[in-house]
């Protein structure tokens, strides 16, 4: 109950944003969402249809809109044959009076009976509003379907019932209708509005005061009160919780107790109410602000949602995601990494930055100091069912401390596209990156939420990365001729040093290169770099862009790093002479490396990820001489 108590709280402090439609750009397209109202849920609307105050048809149009819409219990939850109607805007069979004899469908009579007691009940009750009653008294002349055809956007066959099919006997321009609904033209869903000339007046489904008095009229219908196990407080109970929380689409529920007869419960409980008690309002509210927060910031990877939200202030950075990709909107290029600075100086001003953002101190958001923050993982082992598979709630001090733990421990120099440029920046990778680096090409989504799910306790309980992951990240990185393209494998190789630097934390390995460091699986990985940069510019200089040796043999180097280092070593002899007194810095090099090793650790024993972090920073620190060399001699 923890979180749906959590969930409660968050609408209860965000009632402000309650019937406010919000949008989020997705980079594809600019989407609307909303904290819903209490008795209201969204619909994709089809048709839209205006009248008059007085109740007459004004016009109509096709549409293919999210609309917001009153609804009830039994509505909420109709499904197959069971025909329960919502309140006012609906599917045809209910809102139209004529459905009967445009469909010769009998056995929906009724559906169009329900709907329009329901919706005069409502009309005659003291929550009534006049936009309502003009709804209410055009749809019960029962014309609807008539007054679509003659106003072209519904079409009849030769017996006057509505068309299955459009074909193009009957000319090459189908109409909006059938594009706009994805069955046939009697499965369109159809919404209300009323027309006042020479007036700016709300839209019925965009109307504050029309969610308020439903709100209230559908509460004087709830009387069945009990013990609440959420709130603690005895009010109007509810068994049917509402669905639609990851899409419009969605059918799977959280809480769901639907089967007396196939002994789903009986033998433990007499009746669902013993397994799970909750009130319709806390319901409303904690299902509601669950939508809310996966529209607004979830992110779902086939079918499975990671949230984190605070309970005071909503918009905290996702532990799925790097910091950059949250924050950088607020703070831009703040992690860039400008090539005209010093290296090393510009990664400590980078790195104090990232640690006071991290911290809590630098950042351009709002946190209350006594918020709390909690992380949830949801996802639907069946169409019907939705699991929470994680949930942690912490002070948001401690969200931030583990942040800070993770993001520090895996920073490393990524290379990202940002606006159709290359750009460098130092932090963490995000776990979609981590997945794609580490089970790529192309990993499915299957795959890639399942990583995600493994790495989000690796931030917030602290635990270790999995060793298959590393491992994977490693030996894609040690294999760079698989990459089509070199920028591939650079980022392949960034992924791999920062999982690498989190797992060997301990020993506090940094992206500056250590000269001290004795570790056989680092200085390899030092030889190989200096061989790789060798290479390379002797390639340059003769306008010759390939593959180094160094490159070419790394899958080979990592399982037997003294018989491939040999092999390397010997192809390099032409591009020295070729070199000439400028290949002196590397052959000191190779010398001053080489007087490292323990004599007993120069073997063909398998490497360690920790090569990569000697070849990564070897390379760097080469090429970071080479472009001080260039400084000077300027």
């Amino acid at each position: 109950m923890s979180y749906l108590y959590a969930l409660y709280k968050t609408y209860n402090n965000n009632l402000d944003k309650v019937g406010v439609i919000e949008t989020k750009n997705t980079g594809k397209k600019t989407i609307e969402y909303t904290l819903l109202p209490i008795s209201h849920t969204t619909q994709t609307a089809h048709i839209e249809v205006t009248v008059t105050p007085d109740g007459e048809f004004y016009d109509a149009r096709v549409i293919k809109e999210n609309t917001i819409l009153p609804f009830t219990e039994e509505s909420g939850s109709r499904a197959g044959t069971n025909y329960v109607p919502h309140v006012l805007h609906d599917k045809l069979m209910f809102v139209a009076g004529d459905y009967v004899k445009y469909t010769g469908q009998e056995d929906k009579a009724s559906c169009f009976e329900d709907y329009i007691q329901q919706l005069k009940d409502w009309c005659e009750s003291e929550y009534s509003h006049p936009d309502i009653v003009a709804i209410y008294n055009y749809v019960k002349k029962g014309t609807l379907i008539e007054d679509l055809v003659q106003k072209n956007i519904l079409y009849l066959d030769e017996q006057r019932k509505l068309l299955k099919k459009w074909d193009s006997n009957r000319g090459k321009e189908k109409p909006e209708i059938f594009s706009a609904v994805t069955g046939d033209q009697e499965s369109a869903f159809v919404r209300f509005d009323v027309h006042y000339p020479n007036q700016v007046h709300d839209h019925v489904w965009n109307n504050k005061e029309i969610y308020d008095l439903y709100s209230r009229y559908y509460d004087t219908k709830l009387r069945d009160k009990d013990l609440c196990y959420v709130s603690g407080e005895y009010l109007p109970a509810v068994e049917r919780h509402p669905n639609k929380l990851r899409n419009s689409a969605d059918k799977a529920k959280l809480i769901s107790a639907n089967d007396t007869s196939g002994f789903t419960f009986r033998g433990r409980f007499l009746n669902s109410r013993e397994v799970t008690n909750i009130s319709y309002e806390v319901s409303q509210k904690a299902h509601n602000a669950l939508k809310w927060l996966i529209d607004k910031q979830g992110k779902t990877v086939d079918g499975r949602v990671f949230l984190a939200w605070g309970l005071r202030s909503p918009n905290i950075p996702q532990a799925t995601e790097d910091v950059l990709e949250d924050l950088n909107s607020y703070l831009p290029n703040l992690f860039e990494i400008e090539s005209s600075n010093n290296l090393s100086g510009t990664r400590e001003a980078l790195a104090r930055k990232y640690n006071q953002l991290l911290s809590g101190i630098n950042k351009n958001f709002t946190v209350d100091e006594n918020d709390e923050v909690y992380v949830m993982t949801l996802d639907a082992a069946t169409p019907g069912r939705l699991a929470v598979l994680y949930f942690r709630n912490l002070h948001i001090n401690v969200y931030f401390e583990r942040l800070k733990e993770w993001h520090i421990g895996c920073s490393w120099k990524h290379r990202r596209k940002v606006d159709g440029e290359w750009k460098e920046f130092y932090g963490s990778p995000s776990f979609q990156t981590i997945a794609k680096y580490a089970y790529g090409p192309r990993p499915s989504d299957k795959l890639i939420k399942t990583v995600m799910e493994r790495l989000l306790p690796c931030v917030i309980d602290g635990r270790a990365i999995p060793l298959d992951i590393v491992q994977n990240a490693i030996q894609r990185a040690s294999n760079p001729v698989a990459f089509n393209e070199e920028w591939e494998w650079e980022q392949a190789l960034s992924v791999a040093c920062s999982l690498v630097k989190k797992h060997y934390e301990k020993e506090e390995y940094s992206m500056a290169l250590d000269k001290t460091n004795t570790d056989r699986d680092y200085l390899f990985g030092r030889l190989l770099a200096v061989a790789d940069v060798l290479e390379r510019n002797a390639l340059s200089e003769a306008d010759q862009k390939r593959a180094t040796n160094a490159v070419r043999y790394m899958n080979a180097f990592v399982r037997a790093p003294l018989r491939t280092w040999h092999t390397i070593h010997q192809n390099l002899h032409p591009y020295l002479m070729r070199l000439g007194s400028n290949a002196r810095r590397y052959t000191d090099l190779f010398q001053e490396i080489s007087d490292l090793f323990n004599p007993n650790d120069y073997n063909n024993k398998p490497l360690t990820g920790k090569y990569l972090l000697g070849y990564y920073s070897q390379r760097q620190d080469l090429y970071t001489k080479k472009e001080k060399e260039g400084v000077d001699e300027e």
